[in-house]
């Protein structure tokens, strides 16, 4: 019998790098991530996530600014 392989799954990567964002991950999801997960899918992910981010705060600074000025 083949051992099982158990992989992440694109919602628990995306969790992780939320949580990552955050600070908080927990031990059991960080071994999990460590052991079953692909470097490549969390850079990736954590990539994405960083330029969604980086625009959200720039386009709420055009809109405060607009407001502002307005």
């Amino acid at each position: 019998m083949k051992p099982e392989k158990k992989s992440v799954g694109l919602r628990q990567v995306v969790g992780s790098v939320v949580a990552s964002f955050v600070g908080v991950q927990k031990s059991e999801n960080r071994e999990r991530d460590f052991q079953h997960g692909r470097a490549r899918d969390f850079i990736l992910v954590g990539a994405l996530a960083t330029v969604v981010f980086v625009l959200a705060l720039w386009g709420l600074v055009r809109l405060v600014m607009y407001l502002a000025t307005s």
